[in-house]
């Protein structure tokens, strides 16, 4: 079994509108996700599909030095998550001197593709 981890921090998307991306690949195969994430029209969209790529590719190279093969077709989504990154906060003036404050947000987002579990006897065989 591969599994591979890819991550990216400090994304200027609010972790909430991440997360409504997130959730259509959640559990997916891997090939499927692209997909949608390809089509999908929310911006956060192509953050997560470059780093379900690089998810990918970083599986591709793991198999490649353990010495096992690795078909793409059999990658899942296994784990995709979204946690709060830090918040820039800013001021803009308002009526009679007062302060309004405004939170940009930032998300760290993480994505780890494997190949299914493969079942073995008490002989080794699978």
């Amino acid at each position: 079994m591969v599994e591979a981890t890819a991550r990216l921090r400090q994304v200027r998307i609010t972790p909430q509108k991440a997360r409504r991306v997130v959730d259509l690949i959640r559990g997916k195969q891997a090939a499927e996700a692209l997909a949608i994430l390809k089509f999908s029209p929310q911006s956060a969209a192509t953050d997560v599909y470059k780093l379900l790529a690089s998810a990918m590719a970083n599986a591709k190279v793991k198999a490649d030095a353990e010495n096992t093969y690795l078909d793409e077709q059999d990658l899942f989504v296994q784990r995709v998550f979204v946690d709060e990154g830090t918040t820039l906060k800013r001021f803009q003036p308002r009526a009679q001197g007062r302060a309004f404050r405004i939170n940009k947000r930032t998300s760290h987002i993480t994505v780890v593709v494997s190949t299914p579990a493969v079942d073995t006897d008490k002989k080794g065989n699978r």
